[in-house]
């Protein structure tokens, strides 16, 4: 079983790990994701791999604690151990000299967004990154989406934190510039829907990339079947990401909160059970 060699709480809800797993080291590239298996009783849920490192064998994942499971996962600490870790799992992010790519992470999304940025940057794009979230306290992974882009905007709606405001609003400006040829979005699906409307009315493409609702990983269970298209595709064998422009948002909601409530209460029947650790 794979096990944790380091653990950082980057904020009261949001925990980075690194984890052993040398064949998933050598293999990952940006835009994968694994999933994983706390216990024989658990859940399987998917969770990006930030980084890896090939030469000591390790990935890196970093998640926000919002239910039953990634509370037990974030309860874990080094030394521990993770009964299933699958991965890499996904098409990679299609890497390429593009020229100008803004890349925009909302939120947990900007752990997806800080490899691709990375990936963008180390083939020779420019690459502005914008960054948002909530507040302050729910912004990661600030410095080292700066470390990979030539320029970055952080915002929080709650003007908690640098730039108060929305993602979209630098982005119009980069935008009006006129020579962003790629977006790339990751993030909660109220604001990946905001961007794909806002880029499309540049005609810029704009890749999403999409976090439904997991079981096998495969295609074989068909849990995240997302429409794109008018087409049904598959999140964790065709994605996860997908043209912006052509994704049903409103059934990629609906599905997203089909099962909001008992997910509610098993984390609230879980926390009564052992405690708010």
């Amino acid at each position: 079983m794979p096990e944790i060699v380091e653990k950082e709480v980057l904020t009261p809800q949001i925990v980075r790990l690194k984890v052993i797993a040398p064949d998933i080291a050598k293999k990952r590239r940006p835009g994968q994701f694994v999933i994983l298996r706390v216990d024989e009783r658990g859940e399987r849920i998917p969770l990006t791999i930030v980084d890896s490192d090939p030469r000591e064998g390790t990935v890196t994942i970093v998640f926000q604690v919002v239910g039953k499971t990634t509370h037990m996962l974030s309860q874990l600490e080094r030394g521990d151990k993770i009964l299933d870790f699958a991965g890499p799992l996904g098409k990679p992010t299609e890497i390429e000299q593009f020229g100008t790519v803004v890349v925009v992470g909302g939120g947990i999304g900007t752990a997806v967004a800080y490899p691709i940025a990375k990936g963008m940057k180390a083939v020779g794009n420019r690459v502005f990154s914008i960054v948002g979230a909530r507040s302050k306290d729910l912004l990661v992974l600030e410095h080292e989406v700066a470390a990979v882009s030539d320029e970055i905007v952080v915002t929080t709606d709650d003007g908690s934190y640098k730039r108060p405001g929305l993602v979209t609003e630098p982005l119009k400006e980069y935008l009006d510039r006129g020579d962003v040829d790629q977006v790339i979005a990751i993030g909660p699906v109220p604001m990946m829907f905001a961007v794909s409307e806002l880029t499309r009315a540049y005609g810029v493409k704009t890749l999403v990339s999409l976090n439904p609702i997991m079981v096998d990983g495969t295609g074989m269970c068909g849990a995240c079947r997302v429409a794109v298209g008018g087409k049904t595709r598959f999140a964790c064998v065709d994605g996860p990401e997908f043209d912006g422009h052509k994704v049903d948002f409103k059934d990629l909601t609906m599905r997203l909160t089909a099962y909001r409530e008992h997910e509610k209460q098993s984390y609230n029947q879980y926390l009564e059970y052992h405690g708010d650790k």
